[in-house]
């Protein structure tokens, strides 16, 4: 099953400890990259967060941002940080003593230090158990989305193999037709120049040229490679740097196919192939 590594999910969960949601997006990358933005109250379960994911992902730069708020009726269950506010009174004393003020503190103005009051803790172990059960499906949801993806890619992918099969086979096909238009236009410039040529000589300058011009290894690696193409696509798992590498080898053959063409109609099959290989090439960056 071909994955891209592009994705989307934004999940939610209403619980009696608040809202969990978890937001993932996913692009190319050449590794897995999981990157976590997590509430304070979950920092410390990040290890546990990273190995779920890497579980469900083989590659692709994802970010992971999970979100908790509390219910509206424990906003108001705050908790006096004691300590905090004796220490402020004292030093807000001796203040006073230094300066000779002797006006009332307000405790208004204790109460906005940062840290004297603050929401109640809560006991993390079951946002934790819920926030993983949704990590999960979040992760589900963002496959099936990579999955879907992953399709489209694979039916673009076969459709160009076909292309690429049914241009190898044309170029086959016609090969005998253009070697003899070769040494027909070898005979030609001989006769041309109207000199004795030895035939057992010719033949043989004629065959080296026939030689060195024949891309039947080229050819048959293209068909090759496309088997190979084939055979991974339907591998269940990370294809994605397999199928890059086989995307190079077509290329070189297709290179090789135009360097050694001895017509218009070869040269532009050649280019053709490019074309087909350039846009293998693209969707490949996307898959896993």
């Amino acid at each position: 099953m071909l994955y891209s590594m592009t994705g989307f999910a934004r999940e939610s969960l209403e619980t009696k400890i608040g809202t969990l949601t978890w937001e993932l997006k996913a692009v190319n990358h050449h590794y897995l990259d999981l990157q976590f933005r997590l509430p304070e109250e979950l920092k410390g379960e990040e290890q546990a967060f990273r190995k779920q994911a890497g579980n469900a992902l083989r590659r692709g730069k994802v970010e992971c941002a999970l979100f908790f708020r509390r219910p509206e009726s424990s906003q108001a269950d705050l908790e006096l940080n004691r300590e905090l506010v004796s220490i402020l009174t004292e030093k807000i004393e001796e203040m006073r003593v230094a300066s000779h003020d002797y006006g009332a503190v307000d405790p208004v103005d204790i109460l906005r230090w940062p840290g004297v009051v603050q929401p109640r803790e809560v006991d993390t172990a079951p946002v934790f158990a819920e926030a993983g059960k949704l990590f999960a499906r979040a992760l589900d949801a963002m496959n099936a989305m990579r999955r879907s993806e992953g399709e489209r890619i694979y039916e673009m992918l076969t459709s160009r193999c076909d292309e690429i099969e049914r241009i190898a086979a044309a170029v086959r096909e016609r090969m005998p037709v253009v070697m003899d238009a070769v040494r027909s236009r070898q005979r030609d410039r001989i006769d041309k120049l109207d000199v004795d040529a030895d035939p057992a000589r010719l033949e043989v300058e004629l065959a080296l040229i026939a030689q060195k011009l024949d891309v039947d290894e080229e050819l048959d690696r293209l068909a090759s490679h496309v088997v190979e193409i084939r055979d991974v696509l339907e591998r269940d798992e990370a294809v994605g740097r397999r199928l890059d590498f086989l995307m190079q080898e077509l290329n070189r053959e297709a290179n090789t196919l135009a360097s050694k063409s001895a017509d218009t109609d070869t040269t532009r099959a050649a280019v053709d192939l490019k074309v087909l290989i350039e846009q293998m090439r693209e969707q490949i960056q996307n898959v896993e």
